[in-house]
């Protein structure tokens, strides 16, 4: 599949990114797609979603080239919605996105399963590691710094973020993934914890590097607070550091599949050996590179290739 390349002056890798992904029933569909489901009933059927919202989801998907939307049936015209390469590509992030809330948020109604890494037979947690040096890496391993399509001011999403509400869901179910989209359902509340990650703890900086409303500003610094994500003192809780896998592979999706004709949003870099960093993640038992298809339970990306 071919990026999309995006216009000189356009909205960056970054703002398509969250205009994509800031939406918890768009990574809820793109979970089952990855698990088997293809068809309308079948999502209508795994998750607690209305039947209206999930038809706009899924017509949108297909136009964010998540979804390849083929008819299957002529009388009545019937679709199936299948996972394109890009969508596929989203694992590390679903991933990650599982691991953190599985481990930081106590609060699901059901306790969420362990990853098992088939390889090793392990339960594991993936470990963030730089593809180039292959070292497990942290917060203080690594750099950002704007690149020449970088901004804030580009990373606003062209449309509205999509909320999901009470009344998106069929039954009333609890959202799976609440914390996590705190942050990626927000541009403020991303661009604060990035932001954050380079060592920015006061209001009046986060303000003026962000550009941000001081009304809105002030609104995400207290959710994130409240979330346990930054202290009082808005500094990264080690609930926040631990955000960072979510943040970096969500990034490198981003400016795989968005890519300006200026170069990147944002270049990272990993300290310890210089490298452009590019996040992979590993078995934290085995130190083996983790694929979508060696992944069991909480994911079960059983068909799908790294």
């Amino acid at each position: 599949m071919t990026p999309t390349r995006l216009a000189a002056g356009d909205v960056n890798a970054v703002g398509r990114m969250l205009g994509v992904l800031a939406d918890e029933w768009t990574l809820l569909i793109v979970q089952q797609s990855l698990l088997g489901a293809t068809r309308y009933a079948e999502f209508a059927a795994r998750l607690p979603i209305s039947h209206s919202v999930l038809s706009r989801r899924l017509a949108a998907m297909a136009t964010d080239d998540l979804l390849k939307r083929v008819r299957y049936k002529d009388n009545p015209p019937r679709f199936e919605y299948a996972a394109t390469e890009r969508a596929q590509s989203l694992w590390p992030v679903l991933t990650s996105i599982w691991h953190w809330e599985r481990t930081w948020v106590p609060d699901h109604p059901e306790p969420l399963p362990a990853i098992r890494h088939t390889v090793c037979g392990a339960a594991c947690s993936p470990a963030l590691t730089c593809r180039t040096c292959r070292q497990r890496v942290t917060t203080g391993d690594l750099t950002a710094h704007w690149g020449p399509s970088g901004s804030w001011a580009r990373s606003i999403p062209e449309v509205a973020t999509r909320r999901r509400s009470h009344r998106d869901r069929a039954d009333g179910a609890s959202d799976l993934f609440p914390h996590t989209m705190s942050i990626l359902g927000n541009r403020w509340a991303f661009a604060i914890m990035v932001a954050a990650f380079v060592g920015t703890t006061r209001f009046s900086e986060f303000a003026g590097q962000l550009g941000a409303p001081p009304g809105s500003l002030a609104d995400r610094l207290q959710i994130l607070v409240s979330n346990g994500v930054l202290d009082g003192d808005y500094r990264l809780t080690p609930k926040g550091d631990a955000v960072l896998p979510i943040i970096v592979t969500a990034l490198d999706w981003a400016q795989r599949w968005f890519v300006a004709v200026e170069g990147p949003a944002v270049n990272v870099t990993h300290i310890g050996c210089g490298a452009a960093f590019v996040a992979m993640l590993t078995c934290d038992r085995c130190n083996v590179t983790l694929r979508g298809n060696d992944i069991e339970r909480g994911l079960a990306l059983d068909a799908l290739e790294c």
